[in-house]
């Protein structure tokens, strides 16, 4: 989702989800699981903190904090049914709990108790004013009372930065009762703003001008959208358009599916306003829970439990979503993305295989599959997989460049240093100053020893536009130093020095680059310091601790001599 209310703050929301002063706690192992608890949420490993809170609550069935914590867990776990009775319970004792409230809107809707969500008074006892007021329209949809809620959406829009949102949602509530003329009026006003082009707000757009029979307006409408830059979705329903089908509304067919869209709204305005991530993640488990068949709630909930870390949860949710989805290679690379991420390469390789018999058809399934071969050094089964995206890819395709440049790291690794040169030169040719491109084929030259004088071009000019990147200065001391420049080398690799402080391979280049000026004792502290930060690295690294430990012993230049290179050209004494 685009991010589409900038004037809106995160604090405006109203997230302070957690109560006030903690209650005193009873006993010394209630403290424990407390405790426990805390920590466990602490670290997001949520199903722990809600046994512990759990069992704290056993000992302290009263204490408000304790219900309140373990309502948070729970919510997070997106297990709605256990987390219920505790928002009631905490609602008794008339403290005011976000994390209840929404829970028990959740309640609510799921009960259809439509008439008593639309009561409740906004401000008071809501979840925030903004999202009480859409939860309030839409439950008067849902209570067919129309005109009610069409006026109670026309009374929340006054506020600039939610407006479009507003009118985004009195579009989509316009498509659930059937009166598709009022909800393309307000699209064609451009009532709704940036809301309405998102990917959803056009698919709503598209089906309601179906429902008009107006499809070749439709076909148009993802065109100007999407810039002719369709995916198997969009083909799917440009098909059906040009078939003359007629699109059910999906995006709210019901009041339910509405309030879910609420609440996956402001999910994906906080995710897109980079919020805490913990907070946004209740927002997209009230929507999934509201409407589980919500692919981009799905989406969003995985997405946010990866960045919390808890990849097997995440793994679940991208699982839940059927084969026969259009989203669900999306899923699926999700998925694979998450096992390798939980350190089983193999199994993600399955799943990315397996997606390879199955949607065999798309370029981004066998690039995918790829990269985690060649990142488990399968170098030549990546380079089969990256030419097969590739003969995918259509002519002219400005993405092609990240393959060849891809395939050529894995020719690179499997020793092939033509093939390599080639696919870096194919990727060159479409995207001429990528600074990667340009980095790993300049430093591949220097390494040879062969076309310093173009490395040196590639590599400033991957420099001038990545002069932050460590790496790629590095890169270019490391051609100084090949050409016999050292002094220029020194002035380079200290300042990779800075921006990579602890890569072991930057620390070891520094040092070659100081013993060749005669920085000898300076050359050997940076040599100390790359071996201590090889054990540390936190992948594969090319400096190789045997070849450290021999400099350490006897020079450069006797290494150099015994491994029958060439000298160095300049050697001073200090």
């Amino acid at each position: 989702m685009q991010k589409f209310l900038t004037s809106v703050s995160i604090a405006a929301l109203g997230l302070t989800l957690s109560l006030g002063a903690p209650a005193p706690l009873t006993a010394e192992s209630l403290a424990g699981s407390y405790l426990a608890g805390r920590s466990a949420a602490g670290s997001n490993d949520y199903a722990v903190a809600a046994q512990y809170y759990a069992a704290a609550l056993a000992r302290d069935p009263e204490n408000v904090e304790l219900m309140d914590s373990a309502t948070l867990a729970y919510l997070a776990l997106g297990n709605i049914e256990r987390a219920l009775p505790l928002a009631k319970a905490i609602e008794t004792t008339g403290q005011r709990s976000q994390a209840a409230r929404m829970v028990i809107t959740a309640g609510l809707v799921d009960d259809g108790s439509y008439a008593e969500l639309a009561a409740q008074e906004i401000q008071t006892d809501g979840i925030s004013p903004w999202v009480d007021g859409l939860v309030k329209a839409w439950a008067l949809i849902g209570s067919d009372d129309v005109d009610a809620a069409m006026a109670q959406f026309d009374s929340i829009s006054t506020d600039a930065g939610m407006r479009g949102i507003v009118m985004y949602h009195k579009a989509l509530a316009y498509g659930t009762v059937g009166n598709y003329e009022a909800a393309e009026a307000l699209f064609e006003q451009d009532a709704p703003g940036a809301a309405a082009r998102t990917r959803r707000g056009v698919i709503a757009r598209v089906e309601i001008l179906s429902q008009l029979g107006r499809n070749d307006d439709a076909v148009k409408a993802i065109t100007d959208a999407f810039s002719g830059a369709t995916d198997s979705e969009l083909d799917t329903i440009i098909d059906k358009l040009t078939a003359g089908e007629t699109l059910p509304f999906s995006q709210a067919p019901t009041a339910r599916a509405g309030l879910a869209e609420v609440f996956y709204t402001f999910a994906a305005l906080l995710r897109a306003e980079q919020a805490n991530d913990y907070y946004t993640l209740l927002y997209a488990r009230i929507a999934r829970y509201l409407r589980p068949e919500h692919v981009d709630a799905v989406l969003l909930t995985a997405d946010l439990l990866e960045a919390l870390g808890q990849h097997p949860l995440a793994i679940a949710e991208y699982r839940s979503v059927d084969d026969k989805d259009p989203a669900f290679h999306v899923a699926e690379l999700g998925r694979a993305a998450a096992l390798r991420r939980l350190g089983k390469a193999d199994q993600a390789i399955e799943v990315l295989e397996q997606l390879t018999r199955s949607h065999g058809d798309l370029a981004v399934v066998h690039s995918t599959l790829g990269d985690i071969l060649r990142a488990q050094d399968e170098d030549q089964a990546a380079i089969v997989a990256y030419t097969k995206a590739l003969d995918l890819t259509g002519e002219g395709d400005n993405r092609a460049w990240f393959l060849y440049f891809s395939r050529g790291i894995a020719h690179s690794q499997d020793g092939n240093e033509e093939a390599a040169e080639d696919d870096f030169r194919a990727a060159l040719a479409i995207n001429p100053d990528q600074p990667q491109v340009l980095n790993y084929l300049g430093y591949s030259l220097v390494e040879e020893q062969r076309k310093l004088d173009e490395a040196l071009d590639m590599i400033e000019r991957a420099v001038a536009a990545s002069p932050n990147s460590g790496y790629i200065v590095d890169s270019l001391g490391w051609v100084y130093y090949r050409l016999g420049r050292y002094d220029e080398a020194v002035v380079q690799m200290e300042r990779a020095v800075e921006l990579e402080a602890v890569d072991p391979v930057v620390n070891d280049h520094l040092g070659d680059v100081y013993w060749a000026v005669g920085r000898k004792r300076e050359a050997q502290f940076q040599w100390k310091r790359a071996l201590s930060f090889i054990e540390f690295a936190s992948s594969d690294t090319e400096a190789e601790p045997d070849r450290i430990r021999r400099k350490l012993e006897v020079g450069l230049d006797a290494v150099l001599q015994e491994e029958g290179a060439d000298p160095l050209k300049v050697a001073h004494d200090n």
